[in-house]
């Protein structure tokens, strides 16, 4: 036992990713203080860890710089709406999980008057805005990295910073077999099998599901016999996806599946990607792929514009091994003129096993038992703070 009995835990977390990681994080701390009590912003698997839910997390869906100004007005409300209840509740620590945009200015306003405050999921303020490091470490006290590179970088800036591990490397095995996941999900035994993820937002599927969709078709085209298998994160995503294949692949059987990303990268012989968490699962799964990054055309000319991309790669793999492991493309190179053949390309790769190393070199450095690592790295904060 780390600190009092009963504690209490502000948390917010941001869409589906978040959920995830909030609820092995609440699993974590009830194992150390089993009277400990969660609430805040959060999602199913939150919920069924024990967290009582004020709003869902799926009302910080949003991505890139264009699509938060359209949606400004209801994230204040909200925000203000979380900052009154934090401080009547008066929580040991208050937790954002992801979402910075929502996250940081919440926890600066709860950190003001005394709360403990933790950022899990660091910004990718390495890559792009790096000035916004300083308003980070006014913000909260400790930031909790999933990626060995982000701790090291707030170092640099003297931000208190833990690399915790990543918890899918905790998750997925070492070796993924392709043959029962076929079996699973009934598809065809031999032959090869290419993964679509157009990611989790809908915005981000009505964006990358029109050229995924026309990619498949192309590949169909090039290489007959393939099979597609396109996993899909929620009800609003299978709807956008379901729509672009309907558009640009009318007569390509692809299987859509709700959820069960993991099985379908096991499955798979090469995957096309969204930038995002979803490459990492790729990588862990060890599976080739190629990547594909798109934002709204406002958001995109800003990130030029004002040169705010500080890093040439954005694919978590790449980041995480230094080099170009996959291809990537972003923003109007995502078409099936380019996709198609990098997705040819991996599925007949001859450094096949070199990759494969890498990516299991990736899996180990990540492996840490991230939620217990995070849970213990919070407690040591509240208990540091008490003893002052």
């Amino acid at each position: 036992m780390l600190t009092e009995s009963g504690a209490t835990f502000g948390l917010v977390a941001g869409e589906a990713s978040g959920d995830n990681l909030g609820a092995a994080l609440i699993r974590a701390l009830a194992e150390r203080d089993d009277e400990a009590r969660f609430f805040g912003v959060a999602g199913p698997r939150m919920q069924a860890a024990g967290c009582t839910v004020w709003q869902s997390s799926d009302e910080l869906a949003v991505m890139g710089l264009a699509e938060i100004v359209r949606h400004l007005p209801r994230l204040l409300v909200l925000r203000r709406e979380i900052i009154t209840r934090m401080l009547t509740a008066r929580p040991l620590a208050y937790i954002g999980i992801d979402a910075p945009e929502f996250n940081l200015r919440l926890a600066a306003a709860l950190k003001r008057e005394g709360i403990a405050t933790v950022q899990y999921v660091s910004p990718q303020v390495w890559a792009w805005r790096q000035g916004r490091v300083r308003t980070i470490g006014d913000a909260v006290d400790l930031v909790l990295c999933l990626l060995p590179f982000e701790a090291e970088f707030y170092a640099r800036h003297s931000v208190k910073a833990v690399f915790v591990g990543h918890p899918l490397a905790d998750k997925i095995p070492l070796r993924s077999d392709p043959a029962p996941a076929r079996a699973a999900l009934g598809l065809p035994a031999s032959g090869k099998v290419i993964a679509i993820l157009p990611g989790s937002r809908t915005s981000e599927v009505q964006r990358l599901g029109p050229p995924f969709a026309a990619t498949a078709k192309w590949l169909s085209k090039s290489r007959p016999g393939l099979s597609f298998v396109a996993p899909r994160a929620s009800r609003a995503a299978r709807v956008a996806f379901t729509a672009a294949l309907a558009e640009h692949a009318a007569r390509v059987p692809v299987k859509l599946v709700d959820g069960r990303a993991q099985e379908a990268l096991a499955a798979c012989d090469a995957a096309l990607v969204a930038s995002g968490t979803a490459t990492l699962e790729t990588a862990l799964v060890k599976r080739p792929m190629v990547v594909a990054y798109s934002v709204a055309p406002l958001t995109g000319w800003l990130l030029r514009r004002f040169n705010l991309v500080k890093t040439r790669r954005f694919s978590q793999p790449n980041l995480l091994a230094g080099r170009d492991l996959v291809p990537e493309f972003f923003q109007e190179e995502v078409t099936q003129r380019s996709l198609g053949p990098a997705l040819l390309k991996q599925l007949d790769r001859p450094d096949a096993a070199e990759l494969n190393a890498a990516f299991e070199a990736m899996h180990i450095q990540l492996r840490r038992n991230a939620s217990e690592c995070a849970a213990d790295a919070i407690l040591e904060l509240v208990q540091g703070r008490a003893r002052r």
